[in-house]
């Protein structure tokens, strides 16, 4: 008796939702709807004999049966890739531009979440302030870029809002008759005016004491006692403290990300949608 053969694209959906522990995220990754998601996933189930899955309101995690087969569905959806790509011809090229306010800690979880949807896809991905990711975008230098609202953009589509605050480290003490000594990005960065617009809006005295040529410096001189900056609190190392609310500070709103690309289909579109709801996850995370 010949077994039927497992569905590539249920096991693809329960690799999916395994890895994104989201039915709503997979399917945007997958371009698709939550209850085509679920659909497959159950008929993975009967087809297996098994819960592959353990749901709740909240939360979606494996079961013990679907750990082990997790493996083995990787291994399968790779073969599958391989055979593909011998008949593919060259690889296709996507080159990314991500924004140094949006890239944070999660980048290399982001880049695997892409590589997972596509193995033969060769990304390149440019990290840079949103001003110059938008001229290169602009000039044709790169396929897509993911970067903060730019005052005079009212193109992109916006894949999520980010919480921003106002940061020090643990222990950190302002002295009242001093102004409030902010570590910030250089010209020109979008959260830098926003963050000093809304002080001088609220008539509190500053200075910048530190400019960093990234988000890392910015958050190690946050870390290192030097000021405060504004930042969204991911980027932080664990232990910084929001004393926004503490020394008076104007609440900073959330900050739109958004997606710009000329890709409209195909692989590299496959691709960028996973890239899109790797991030929400990581943002709302």
């Amino acid at each position: 008796m010949i077994e039927r053969p497992l569905d590539l694209a249920a096991v693809q959906a329960f690799v999916r939702v395994a890895e994104l522990d989201s039915f709503t995220r997979a399917a945007e990754a997958m371009r698709t709807t939550q209850g085509a998601v679920s659909l497959k996933l159950k008929r993975l189930e009967e087809r297996l004999g098994c819960r592959l899955l353990e749901r709740t309101p909240r939360h979606v995690r494996l079961s013990p049966r679907g750990a082990v087969f997790l493996e083995h569905a990787r291994e399968l959806l790779d073969v599958n890739d391989r055979a593909l790509a011998a008949f593919a011809g060259a690889r296709q090229r996507l080159t990314i531009g991500i924004s140094d306010h949006v890239a944070g800690p999660e980048l290399a979880a982001l880049i695997a979440r892409m590589n997972a949807q596509d193995p033969q896809l060769l990304i390149e991905i440019r990290i840079g302030s949103s001003a110059d990711l938008l001229q290169s975008f602009d000039r044709r230098e790169l396929d897509t870029v993911i970067v903060r609202l730019h005052a005079g953009r009212r193109d992109g589509k916006v894949i999520t809002q980010e919480k921003f605050g106002w940061f020090a480290a643990p222990g950190w003490q302002h002295r009242a008759d001093e102004p409030l000594p902010l570590a910030t990005m250089p010209e020109p960065c979008g959260v830098r005016a926003m963050a000093e617009k809304l002080l001088d809006k609220a008539g509190i005295p500053w200075t910048e004491v530190f400019v960093g040529g990234g988000v890392a410096a910015v958050a190690a001189a946050v870390m290192a006692g030097v000021g405060v900056a504004a930042l969204a609190p991911r980027m932080l190392p664990f232990g910084a403290v929001d004393v926004g609310r503490k020394l008076g500070l104007p609440e900073l709103p959330r900050l739109p990300v958004l997606l710009h690309t000329r890709i409209k289909d195909g692989r590299p579109r496959d691709a960028l949608a996973a890239l899109s709801a790797a991030f929400r996850g990581a943002v709302r995370g």
